[in-house]
């Protein structure tokens, strides 16, 4: 197996197109890459920003080229000796009457050759969550019709844009021509293609379609007809709000337009990746990046067939969240991660863990907070499990009931087994446990264990007996006519999860316990009590004995913010009394601004805490005094604001907008960025300057470290530069391109602070450590990773590693808390004083070369840091 020496991850769609990342291939060359990295290629829905709404799995999306431009674009990356690796999407597709496959299942229901592609509960009909209002409202506004869809050759019922398919069999006793009803008669499902295409014919006849509309419309004035019809359709139309309660399928998070598929089948997995095991077989694409891997029934089982079809050399990594000492399951024949738990390895690495503690207390003394992280994510677990995902926890239970009541009279009580089940959603520590339809192996059962035995430990835990029943389902020691339902029951739990997990804790939690906003990221772990350098070297130890291979990120299409901004958030920790102090002068600067409604003041404290970190962390480098802000900042934000508030699901949310609070915060926010407000942005900016030298130089040392350390180093678009974006869809725009690759021509390494601040330098660092990556691949694919001591002034301010490959080695060398530099100053020369790093004894008397600087260096028994980062504040150096 080919391991990439580093990736780049390129977004397509938003502008994107396979010619536009074919003409980007000299100069990935140039930076050092040795793989592109694709988000989805396959045929989305029409206008889709992401490509994860997939609705053919088996063409290239010609929206961004096709085929033939997928394929222009592989040879000319393997010409230039570059691989390809594609991102799949197993677990889901849209739920979109332009998906051909979902299309037959409205149409046709349970006949449908497609009805068990996708995981849909047939013991009712299949719910369809699109209308604005409930359903009795929609057809007393006269909002629903008949209608002719005479591209797709159907029957519909129209409401708004949606034409929903009529199934044949019930457009008798429609006023239809006989020719139609005969037609519909005859069809099925096997014959659909032929019996639409003779219904467009047909539509096609001069007047036939226009007088078959009018006679539809005078139908659709029928209250009592069109209430008939819907009534024998496969399909049920839903009021959006209702779907949390009331969906019949399982969907992908929440999100209600994206479809869970049922992979475990053979059948769909041979159909749904048809395309994507040509593109390996044919060597166009070189390695694959799993998506969201915990949404499928059985992992284990789906990568064992997925490596079973691609061989053994196709190098594949899955997008799955580790928790704290949580690993990749060792039998996944996959090379690791996407990458998410090496930016939480970072925090150990750049944050103060001693400025915590006190940022805590400011926290709580500025806001008023006093929930702790833990009690918080508990009460956001079980908001969701009453409201966002009421659909799958109730599917849940009543499973559960239907083995209960296959069991003794006076067993627990249906509220007792529902409290008792929703303590065991509450308690998961991971994301999930990975039993199979036979049961659970000895790992899992004992994750299983832990999870009962805290359950069971609660304050006030729920009934022992229903607690005791649910053992034994998920274990699936039930009478042998129940197994089968246990194993469902098992199956579900571990696929709601995740969702549970992530909804609150990522899309809940970091957006109302904003301490500290840099820690709240994918993966990220906020409240660690275990944060610090050593704890960071204990991690790299692990990577390398657990995924060496698997992807190190620091930013993502799904990360909270890009990794600069991440970086300069991190020296919050290091000045909390600096931080505390100006978040009071800029609430007392702002207070008139601050609006007061029946509900709270708006922003709260909270909010003013969370808005003021925000601003600080994507405010763009260069801009601390008086230059403009870019002219899209304050729609950037603005949506930003938006998006944090209604995650927060406090005072308002997605399916339940309070116009007037958002209204009232976004105001405050608008006018911290307005010119008018001089006495907030001239102490803001003269503020900010600290934070953002140090992030720069926090941002510096991430990248260095993760180009160095184990793992693949993977560069998503643009923040080879600097990325100060925030949450997606910021994140997912299109970088500066050309600028970048202006940049890059620039052959001497810039060590002033033009370059620093306008992200020159950090792509130069790239650039040259890809370089000797790919010219000294095994050294860091397959070195061991060894923490190097520094004595000292300086030596709690630098990071310091070493990677071994036999004779050959590198050292790594970066700075770490350095907010309190003086203006204009580096952590170089002089600010190292005394402190030196030592080095093992195979290492000394060694003639070295810094990579970056490319100049010559002796090693003697320790290197003095002042001699060594003399000019640049990180060093990369090596005896070959």
């Amino acid at each position: 197996m080919t391991i990439p020496s580093s990736t780049y991850r390129i977004q397509f769609r938003n502008g994107m197109t396979f010619d536009r990342a074919t003409a980007l291939i000299p100069y990935l060359k140039r930076l050092g890459i040795s793989h592109l990295y694709a988000s989805p290629v396959f045929t989305a829905t029409a206008g889709s920003t992401h490509g994860y709404d997939i609705i053919d799995p088996n063409e290239i999306d010609p929206a961004i080229g096709g085929r033939h431009g997928f394929e222009a674009m592989a040879n000319s990356l393997h010409a230039a000796g570059l691989g390809l690796i594609i991102d799949i999407v197993p677990n889901h597709m849209a739920a979109s009457l332009e998906n051909s496959w979902w299309r037959s299942v409205v149409e046709w229901g349970t006949e449908s050759p497609f009805s068990d592609y996708f995981d849909i509960n047939w013991r009712r009909r299949l719910t369809l969550p699109i209308l604005g209002q409930p359903l009795d409202k929609v057809i007393e506004a006269g909002d629903l019709k008949f209608a002719l869809d005479a591209a797709a050759g159907a029957l519909t019922i129209a409401y708004f844009d949606n034409l929903i398919p009529l199934h044949p069999a019930t457009y008798a006793g429609l006023p239809l021509p006989l020719e139609i009803l005969e037609r519909a008669a005859a069809a099925t499902p096997e014959n659909a293609a032929t019996f639409h295409k003779n219904l467009r014919d047909l539509f096609a006849r001069e007047g036939v379609t226009a007088s078959l509309q009018t006679a539809l419309d005078h139908l659709s004035g029928d209250r009592v007809a069109l209430q008939r019809v819907l009534d024998r359709q496969p399909w049920q139309l839903l009021y959006w709000r209702d779907a949390p309660n009331e969906l019949s399928y399982r969907r992908f998070f929440e999100v209600t337009g994206l479809a869970g598929l049922r992979v475990e089948d053979a059948k769909v997995f041979d159909d749904s990746h048809r395309l994507i095991l040509d593109l390996v077989r044919s060597d166009q694409v070189d390695g694959l990046r799993i998506d969201h891997i915990d949404g499928l029934a059985f992992p284990k089982a789906y990568i064992d067939r997925l490596r079973q079809e691609v061989g053994p050399d196709t190098y594949i990594v899955a997008e799955k969240i580790l928790a704290a000492n949580e690993q990749v399951p060792s039998d996944w024949p996959i090379s690791g991660t996407t990458g998410y738990e090496f930016i939480t390895a970072l925090t150990n690495a750049l944050v103060d863990t001693r400025g915590l503690d006190r940022l805590d207390l400011a926290y709580a003394n500025v806001t008023d907070q006093r929930l702790n992280f833990q009690d918080g994510a508990r009460q956001a677990k079980q908001q969701l499990i009453a409201a966002n995902l009421a659909v799958e926890a109730n599917n849940l239970l009543k499973l559960a009931l239907d083995i209960a009541g296959t069991q003794r009279e006076d067993g627990p009580s249906e509220k007792a087994i529902q409290d008792a089940l929703m303590e065991i959603l509450i308690a998961f520590p991971v994301y999930r446990t990975y039993g199979t339809k036979n049961g659970l192996d000895d790992a899992n059962l004992c994750l299983w264990n832990n999870v009962i035995i805290s359950v069971r430990e609660l304050r006030q835990p729920p009934d022992p007996r229903a607690l005791a029943f649910l053992d034994r389902v998920f274990r699936g020691e039930t009478p042998t006519a129940d197994l089968e339902t246990a194993a469902e029951f098992r199956r579900r739990l571990q696929q709601l999860t995740g969702p549970l997990t992530a909804k609150a804790i990522e899309d809940t939690m970091f957006y109302r316990f904003n301490r500290l906003l840099g820690l709240n990221e994918v993966g990220g772990e906020t409240d660690g009590s275990d944060f610090g350098l050593d704890r960071f070297h204990q991690l790299m130890i692990e990577r390398i004995a657990t995924q060496p291979h698997g992807l190190s990120a620091t930013s993502t299409h799904d990360t909270k913010r890009g990794e600069d901004a991440r970086a300069r958030l991190y020296a919050i920790s290091e000045a909390p009394d600096v931080w505390e102090a100006a978040v009071r002068r800029w609430r007392e600067i702002n207070k008139s601004r601050v609006r007061h409604l029946s509900d709270g003041p708006a922003p709260d404290a909270e909010t003013e805490w969370m808005l003021y970190q925000a601003l600080v962390g994507a405010w763009p480098a260069g801009l601390e005094s008086g230059h403009q802000l870019p002219t899209d900042f304050e729609a950037r934000f603005l949506g930003y604001v938006e998006k944090a508030l209604r995650e927060a699901k406090l005072r308002t949310d997605w399916s339940a907008v309070n116009e007037p609070y958002e209204t009232a915060v976004k105001n405050y926010a608008r006018s911290l960025l307005s010119s008018e407000n001089s006495a907030f942005q001239l102490d803001f900016r003269r503020t900010l300057r600290p934070f953002i030298r140090a992030g720069l130089f926090n941002g510096l040392s991430q990248t260095l470290i993760k180009l160095s350390a184990p793992g693949v180093p993977d560069i998503y678009q643009g923040s080879e530069g600097l990325d100060f974006s925030l949450v997606d869809p910021d994140n997912r725009r299109m970088p500066d391109l050309p600028r970048l690759t202006r940049h890059l021509m620039t052959s001497e390494t810039s060590t002033n602070e033009a370059a620093l601040s306008s992200g020159v330098l950090k792509q130069q660092i790239i650039a040259r450590t890809l370089r000797y990556r790919r010219e000294n691949a095994a050294l860091l694919r397959d070195g061991n990773y060894e923490p190097l001591q520094a004595r000292g002034a300086g030596s709690e301010h630098v990071i310091a590693f070493l990677r071994r490959l036999g004779d050959q080695f590198v050292i790594v060398l970066a700075p770490r808390l350095v907010f309190y530099l003086g203006d204009d100053e580096w952590p170089c020369a002089d600010f190292w004083g005394d402190t030196a790093v030592l080095l093992p004894a195979s290492c000394r008397g060694k003639r070295m070369r810094n990579v970056i600087l490319e100049n010559e260096i002796d090693a003697g028994r320790e290197f003095p840091l002042a001699a060594i980062l003399d000019r640049l504040p990180v060093a990369l150096l090596a005896n070959s």
